[in-house]
């Protein structure tokens, strides 16, 4: 199929509408068969659940175009299990797990124009979402909910490579204790938007959020997980109940013990210790990993051995491994690539 004439390498990280969506709706207790739509558009009451009492959830994941041609997703199963926990906490319908992947190869295949080629550096990024659409008035779950699956080229995420940013240590909290951090709500995202957007205006790259309870350990940023590497080459990463269970740092988790043979601890990590690290960076769907140079914390430096020029030496060869599984340049582990097209 003929491409869509983009300039892939300078599209940026932002929403550019495609052909194509899917489209599922839940009423009197049961899904829709659903389907494909032209519409981009959403139609709702003003009394919807998800405009009065922010009743919604989201994932996102990529499809690309690997070395041989062929289009793939990577792990997205996992994110069907992720988005099915949060709607069950939301008091929301689970949309099935098949049905989620059925859904995000069709929407693949549909925009099949917009799977940026080979070697561009870009991808095809997937939002599938879920909202309560029926009207509520008074506090209390909708009776009808819509699931989404819309698509977005997406330009590469570090163009030129990956410098290492600058973060800062927040004074406000991601999460409450016993909350909704481990989930992948709507909710979550929007309270931290002033947030970030003082830390853009002070110079920073992102927040880190310490542990809501105690605030003396380390969580996660507004969007992404930490993955620390010690001075002796061990892999660590923050554990919590209120961590979003990123797929890309359980991956990374996952392939620096089997395919790198490094010592990996997933363990409470505390703000103390974060100075005896070498290595440090942000893992989610968008950049794979973001290193990570300096981190402030209330005008103390904490600088690592990595420096502010590359990644360190570690957490390279983990996104070079990560982005070569998902590119088919290295075999992955049975599984994780889910083929849409050959």
């Amino acid at each position: 199929m003929e491409k869509i004439n983009l300039d892939w390498a300078n599209i940026g990280f932002g929403y550019h509408q495609t052909a194509k969506r899917y489209v599922a709706n839940y009423k009197d207790g049961a899904w829709d068969e659903g389907g494909l739509t032209d519409d981009a558009n959403i139609t709702m009451s003003e009394c919807a659940c998800v405009l009065q009492y922010a009743q919604t959830c989201f994932e996102g994941l990529k499809a690309y175009t690997a070395e041989n041609g062929s289009i793939v997703a990577f792990r997205p199963d996992l994110n069907a299990e992720r988005m099915a926990n949060t709607a069950a906490r939301l008091e929301m319908p689970v949309f099935p797990k098949e049905r989620f992947l059925e859904a995000v190869d069709q929407v693949v295949l549909a925009n099949e124009a917009y799977v940026p080629p080979y070697g561009s550096g870009a991808t095809l990024y997937l939002r599938p979402f879920m909202f309560g659409i029926g009207p509520v008035i008074g506090v209390a779950p909708a009776t009808e909910y819509q699931f989404r699956t819309f698509a977005t080229p997406v330009g590469p995420y570090f163009k030129g490579g990956a410098k290492p940013i600058v973060i800062r240590v927040s004074d406000l909290d991601r999460a409450a204790p016993r909350g909704t951090g481990d989930i992948k709500a709507g909710l979550n995202y929007a309270m931290s938007l002033r947030n970030i957007v003082e830390a853009h205006d002070a110079g920073y790259a992102e927040n880190m959020y310490l542990d809501p309870q105690s605030r003396t350990k380390v969580e996660e940023t507004g969007g992404a997980n930490f993955i620390f590497v010690t001075k002796d080459g061990k892999v660590v990463t923050p554990k919590s109940n209120s961590i979003l269970p990123s797929i890309t740092r359980r991956s990374l988790v996952a392939l620096a013990k089997d395919y790198l043979g490094l010592e990996v601890e997933e363990r409470e990590v505390y703000l103390d210790e974060v100075p005896d690290f070498a290595e440090c960076g942000l893992c989610g769907t968008a950049a794979v990993i973001s290193p990570v140079g300096k981190i402030d914390d209330h005008g103390k430096e904490i600088c690592f051995p990595s420096g502010m020029e590359k990644m360190g030496e570690i957490t390279q060869k983990l996104y070079d491994t990560l982005t070569g599984m998902q590119m088919g340049r290295i075999e992955a582990p049975e599984g994780w690539i889910r083929v849409i097209k050959e």
